[in-house]
């Protein structure tokens, strides 16, 4: 092909945009961990993904559509990254990721355990998972009263977390 890519198959595109070693970590960081600084990317990472590493990724994922930046209000210096709708209709692929892995890797259960409550709440959770991470990285409201997904994970983990100690 002439844009440098292997093939027109939508499962090579999308392995080729994803399919790296950082790609997806650091989307899940970002939409899990409500990640959204470089700093906070590179000290929070539990694989411990290297400086040049990052930049890279992120750069790539921007250039995909994947990850916008924008100049950060709270300080002149830093940006601010954020999931573009690409990325945030990625939460049922994750979701699909994460539950394969439990099964069938030796996941740890305290980080294993937001993957079974998205299996579980199926695409009823993942869309309203997706409407706050629209509402958190696009700016477009939720329906009001919405009880936070992210919450949720949170407290579940944490709870494991404290059983586990």
């Amino acid at each position: 092909m002439k844009d440098g890519r292997r093939s027109g198959c939508p499962i090579n595109l999308s392995v080729e945009v994803l399919g790296d070693k950082w790609s997806l970590v650091v989307i899940r960081d970002m939409m899990f961990g409500n990640r959204r600084h470089f700093r906070e990317l590179l000290n929070n990472s539990e694989e411990g993904i290297a400086s040049n590493i990052l930049a890279s990724r992120l750069q790539r994922l921007a250039e995909n559509g994947l990850v916008s930046k924008a100049a950060d209000p709270s300080h002149k210096q830093k940006v601010i990254y954020s999931l573009t709708e690409a990325a945030i209709q990625l939460v049922p692929v994750m979701a699909h990721l994460g539950a394969w892995g439990r099964r069938h890797l030796p996941a740890t259960r305290e980080l294993s355990i937001r993957a079974e409550l998205l299996e579980r709440g199926g695409p009823e959770l993942w869309n309203e998972f997706m409407d706050e991470l629209r509402e958190q990285h696009l700016g477009i409201p939720r329906p009001a009263g919405a009880e936070s997904v992210s919450a949720r994970l949170r407290v579940a983990y944490e709870a494991e977390l404290a059983r586990s100690e």
